[in-house]
C-alpha cells in the first residue's frame, strides 16, 4: 500500500474528534489554524470554540475592537497572530465581502497566513493537492525516510518541501495532509514513539538504523536575550492603579502593562529617583514593598523576562503620560495583557 494510503487509513480509524474537523468552512478552518500555530490543541481549543461563540462570522471578528480579539487571545501568546488574524478579518469581510481566496496562492496573499496555514486551508476548504508541512510532518518525513537535513535550514526546507510534494495524494488531499500531522502528534511522538504499533514500521529508516531519537536535525537556536522587567504598580487610594499600552513593535504590541521600569539592578532608591516613578508620584505621599523575593521568569521563544512586581501605595495620583491611564481596579481585568501580568492581576486584585 503506498504510504500516503497507509497514512489515511490509519487516520480513519485514529483521529481525534475536533470540532474544525466537522466543517469545511475556510473562516472556521482558518481561525483554527491560526490559534494552532505553535499551540498544542489541548491548550487552543478552548480559544477556539471561544472565538466562534464571540465571533460566528468573520464579519462579527472585522467589526469587533482590536482590545476585545487581544483580550480574547490572552494567554495564547505569539500576539502578533492576533492583529494579524483581525487585519484578516477586515481584509476578507470589507474587501472580499466575505468570501476567503479559493486557492493556496490566493490564500498566501493574506496577512499572517503562511505555507502551512495556506496549504491546510486549500486542501480542507477546496481539495487543492499542496501538502502541509509543520513539526509534526518534519519529524514523521525525516523518521521515515533517514532525512538528517536540518529542518530548519534553507536546504532542509526545500528538501522536506519537495518530498511532500512528491508524496502527496491527489485524491485525498484534506484527509491526507490531516493524517499526516495526526500520525506526528499521536503515533510518531517527538519522544519514546511505540514504533512497535506504527503501521509504517516496516519501511521506517530511522527504526532501523536506530536513530529515532536523533531524527529530526534542528540547528541550534539563537542566543536567548535575558532582559529585566520592573513593574510599579500603583496603588490610589485602595482603589485605582495606573496602566499604559505597549506600543512599538516589539513583545506584546497593543497589550496593556503597568508602569515599566527596564533595568537589572534596582532598588528603592534607584525605583524613586527614575522618572517613570517620578512623573507619577513626585511630590506624593507614597510606600513601596516589593510584591516577591524572587524574580519570576518569563521564557519567550528568543528571550526570557525576569520579571519584578512592586506595589506603591499613593494617597492621590498626579500627571499621567499619554499611554498611561488610570483605572478601577475593579475594572483591570477587563484589558487584555500578557500572561504574566494576567497571573499577577488574578492574584492580587482578587
Amino acid at each position: 500500500m503506498k504510504f500516503s494510503k497507509k497514512l489515511i487509513s490509519w487516520y480513519l480509524q485514529n483521529k481525534r474528534s475536533m470540532p474544525w474537523r466537522e466543517t469545511t468552512q475556510p473562516y472556521y478552518i482558518w481561525l483554527s489554524e491560526i490559534i494552532l500555530q505553535q499551540t498544542r490543541v489541548a491548550q487552543g481549543l478552548p480559544y477556539y470554540l471561544s472565538f466562534i461563540e464571540t465571533f460566528p462570522t468573520v464579519f462579527d471578528l472585522a467589526n469587533a475592537n482590536e482590545e476585545k480579539v487581544l483580550k480574547l487571545w490572552q494567554g495564547l501568546g505569539y500576539y502578533s497572530r492576533a492583529r494579524n488574524l483581525h487585519t484578516t478579518a477586515k481584509y476578507v469581510a470589507h474587501t472580499l465581502n466575505g468570501v476567503f481566496p479559493s486557492t493556496y496562492k490566493e490564500l498566501l496573499e493574506l496577512k499572517g497566513v503562511g505555507d502551512y496555514t495556506a496549504s491546510a486551508i486549500a486542501s480542507i476548504c477546496y481539495k487543492e493537492p499542496v501538502p502541509v508541512v509543520d513539526g509534526n510532518v518534519y519529524r514523521v518525513l525525516s523518521r521515515y525516510f533517514g532525512i538528517d537535513t536540518p529542518i530548519n535550514s534553507t536546504t532542509g526546507i526545500k528538501e522536506f518541501k519537495k518530498l511532500a510534494i512528491e508524496l502527496m495524494d491527489h485524491d485525498e488531499p484534506a484527509d491526507y495532509n490531516q493524517a499526516i500531522m495526526e500520525f506526528g502528534a499521536l503515533q510518531c511522538k517527538p519522544k519514546n514513539p511505540d514504533c512497535t504499533k506504527c503501521p509504517l514500521n516496516n519501511g521506517c529508516e530511522a527504526l532501523k538504523s536506530k536513530s529515532i531519537d536523533v531524527l529530526p536535525v534542528k540547528l541550534k537556536k539563537l542566543k536567548i536575550k535575558k532582559r529585566y522587567f520592573n513593574y510599579l504598580v500603583f496603588s490610589i487610594d485602595d482603589n485605582q492603579t495606573i496602566i499604559q499600552q505597549r506600543t512599538g513593535n516589539g513583545i506584546w504590541k497593543g497589550l496593556y502593562e503597568f508602569p515599566l521600569i527596564e533595568s537589572d539592578v534596582l532598588d528603592t532608591d534607584t525605583i524613586i529617583s527614575n522618572d517613570v516613578f517620578q512623573n507619577i508620584a513626585y511630590n506624593k505621599d507614597y510606600e513601596i514593598t516589593p510584591y516577591q523575593d524572587e524574580p519570576i521568569v518569563h521564557k519567550l521563544s528568543h528571550q526570557h523576562l525576569y520579571t519584578r512586581f512592586y506595589i506603591v501605595k499613593l494617597k492621590t495620583s498626579s500627571k499621567i503620560n499619554g499611554t498611561q491611564k488610570i483605572v478601577n481596579i475593579k475594572e483591570i481585568h477587563n484589558y487584555p495583557v500578557p500572561i504574566l501580568l494576567g497571573n499577577f492581576i488574578d492574584s492580587f486584585f482578587k
